[in-house]
């Protein structure tokens, strides 16, 4: 009888995408295996295409992220321990490490359970895994396997992208008069926590410079950031070309398959950075408080730009009392630079 395994990892589309590897080697590991993943609404849709899991539970509980809304009639943590319960698996990696993660399966009472001592919860595991803060977050999940002996491979990202995805895509380009042969270049100015936030100021300048370049620009995000790149736009003033912001018009899948038909993506340390290290698009990531060697953006050829100011990398712990200075140490000049290099312009 076919083993049955539960992977936990919900929240954020960064987490999702950097447990694609640790699928791919469970899958290897476990041919035959039925594989399922505990999700997040709307996040696991970056990956919802990956082959190497059967199916998907979204976790949708009262007690949610206030950027996880899926319009669904919210269930209690107890109905999830009771249906993952019904499910009967037979082990889970719990690679989300909060003490409520871990509590849920222990209460399922699935026989096998592996995950990261962190918060506590050790005694909620079978075999618990030491987490190394200054590893990268999805080597981390790799170490699990590695714990019980398991054969893992190089790590490297991917992502799937369906033809028909990106047809639709060449024709929403082709329709607001963007050309297969231009440059296009994915803007990311946002991001959900206002420590990762490069100013508008200095967007607003890279804009101009690229706009100058006759580089096609273009956002993706929620309907919430369309407001963010209307501010910039009021500080660059008139543009030779005007920028596509799709914030709001695409599903997140469709904003993956546009990523991926951009020659570059820059922007904020986000999902959408990895996002395109997913689906092999080059990508300049500005980082402050969050270290690159644990959260960067995978990928030959990238580039990550820091500061060397004293207080960076922080983990965005307490109030920042320096004006956010690991950000604005990072010129526009210098992401510019970063760009140049990879377009080769």
């Amino acid at each position: 009888m076919a083993e049955k395994i539960l992977v936990v990892r919900y929240r954020f589309i960064g987490d999702m995408i950097l447990t694609v590897p640790f699928l791919r080697n469970l899958r290897n590991n476990f041919p035959d295996a039925q594989i399922d993943m505990l999700v997040a609404p709307n996040s696991y849709e970056v990956i919802s295409e990956c082959p190497y899991v059967n199916n998907f539970i979204i976790f949708d509980t009262k007690n949610k992220h206030r950027y996880e809304t899926s319009g669904n009639k919210k269930k209690s943590f107890f109905s999830y321990v009771k249906e993952l319960k019904e499910n009967k698996y037979s082990r889970a990696y719990v690679l989300k490490r909060s003490l409520s993660s871990a509590l849920l399966c222990f209460l399922a009472k699935i026989p096998y359970r592996i995950g990261f001592d962190t918060e506590g919860r050790g005694l909620l595991l079978s075999k618990r895994v030491k987490y190394d803060t200054q590893k990268h977050e999805s080597r981390c999940f790799l170490d699990v396997l590695r714990a019980e002996g398991k054969k893992v491979d190089d790590g490297h990202l991917e992502n799937w992208v369906s033809d028909d995805l990106l047809s639709k895509i060449d024709n929403l380009l082709s329709e607001n008069d963007i050309s297969k042969e231009e440059k296009k270049v994915v803007v990311h100015a946002t991001a959900t926590n206002p420590k990762k936030l490069w100013s508008s100021d200095n967007f607003a300048h890279l804009i101009k410079m690229l706009d100058e370049r006759n580089i096609r620009i273009i956002h993706v995000g929620a309907p919430s950031d369309r407001a963010a790149y209307e501010e910039i736009y009021k500080k660059t003033g008139e543009l030779k070309k005007k920028p596509l912001n799709l914030c709001g018009k695409l599903t997140l899948r469709e904003s993956l398959a546009l990523i991926k038909r951009a020659d570059l993506i820059v922007g904020n340390d986000s999902g959408n950075l990895h996002m395109a290290s997913s689906v092999g698009t080059k990508v300049v990531g500005i980082y402050g408080a969050m270290p690159v060697s644990k959260w960067g953006a995978l990928g030959e050829g990238n580039k990550l730009l820091t500061s060397n100011v004293p207080c960076a990398p922080c983990n965005k712990r307490g109030k920042c009392t320096h004006n956010l200075e690991c950000l604005s140490a990072i010129t526009p000049q210098m992401v510019m630079s970063a760009i140049e290099e990879i377009l080769k312009i």
